[in-house]
């Protein structure tokens, strides 16, 4: 997935300033050694001229030049080495020293990005989807059945809970597998408790480990921001630019829609987001505890149409898992007494 210009010029600032970093350490080991052994200064000026006179010699048509510098200047580099190796240097002290050696700290091999910029595309993802800490525990790796009741057959799946929960977390694995085609789009319904924003939060996972853009956000943030750029009068350009990558981000996950004051600025601000993200072609997760008539009556039926013809409706059924949770553990620490 392609970075932001602004995500990608923060990478190449990085690989700037360590260049000029490493330049500087080698500066200063150069110095260190002129000062402590000065025979290799002397050295070093040696083998400069000798590739003065080299090129001299060649601009005369003598061809042979080339094979005698080379030879003085191994023996040149041979003396060094063993004056350093005697004063107790390793033999790369006044080579660059990168912190990757296989771009030498460009963030391209070969005209292609190597693997430390796409390491750093990853922290840069994670840092900026504010959920760093929280996909450690909540993924697809993370994810268990156990607190999902297998006996009982919800009247509205026509499966157990656990079935039930099988099954959409199939869809939501596609959702990831298809995601750079499809750019699909997920509305989770259900009341709190029953994994909405775990969910979102393993899709998040997997598509920023596949160098994805991803941010997440509860609604009240994400339209605070939108306020704060509109209406305030000392808005930044950080604002403004926080704005707009919530309209360019790969995948945008708004959690617990409808938990803030609706009125007009947020439902407009709300079909504007929906509206402006399909028309570009990104994904987008909403999570909310309303069901589809409760949401139509909040945020009218304009919003409502363009997201239940345009995004996938996952509603989730069952028990709060996370006071299911505890149950089964303190059951189990009783029979462990």
């Amino acid at each position: 997935m392609a970075l932001s210009n602004s995500q990608y010029d923060s990478i190449m600032r990085i690989y700037n300033r360590l260049q000029l970093q490493k330049k500087h350490e080698l500066d200063d080991r150069i110095k260190e050694v002129y000062e402590r052994i000065p025979a290799v200064r002397e050295m070093n000026d040696e083998i400069s001229s000798a590739a003065i006179r080299s090129a001299k010699q060649l601009l005369t048509g003598d061809e042979s030049a080339l094979q005698r510098l080379r030879v003085t200047i191994a023996d040149l580099k041979e003396q060094r080495q063993v004056l350093m190796e005697a004063y107790g240097y390793p033999a790369d002290y006044l080579k660059m020293q990168y912190d990757c050696p296989d771009c030498r700290d460009t963030g391209y091999c070969d005209g292609k990005k190597c693997h430390c910029f796409r390491q750093r595309e990853i922290d840069l993802l994670y840092a900026q989807s504010n959920i760093r800490e929280v996909l450690k525990r909540e993924n697809f790796d993370t994810f268990s059945y156990e607190y999902f009741d297998d006996t009982r057959v919800d009247s509205r799946s026509g499966k157990t809970a656990r079935e039930y929960m099988k099954q959409v977390v199939s869809v939501c694995r596609r959702y990831v597998e298809n995601f750079e085609q499809e750019r699909g789009n997920i509305l989770f319904t259900g009341k709190t408790g029953l994994g909405k924003t775990f969910l979102s939060n393993c899709i998040a996972r997997e598509l920023i480990e596949h160098c994805c853009s991803v941010v997440y956000l509860p609604a009240v943030e994400m339209f605070q921001i939108f306020s704060r750029e509109k209406f305030s009068s000392d808005a930044s350009d950080e604002d403004r630019d926080r704005s707009t990558y919530l309209l360019e981000c790969d995948l945008l996950i708004i959690d617990d829609l409808g938990t803030e004051l609706v009125n007009t600025f947020t439902t407009s601000q709300l079909f504007y987001v929906v509206n402006e993200r399909l028309n570009r072609k990104k994904g987008t997760i909403i999570s909310t505890n309303l069901p589809i008539n409760e949401m139509r009556d909040e945020f009218t039926d304009r919003v409502m149409s363009r997201i239940v013809s345009q995004y996938q409706v996952i509603p989730l059924f069952g028990e709060d898992i996370r006071i299911r949770k505890k149950m089964m553990e303190a059951a189990g620490a009783k029979t462990g007494a």
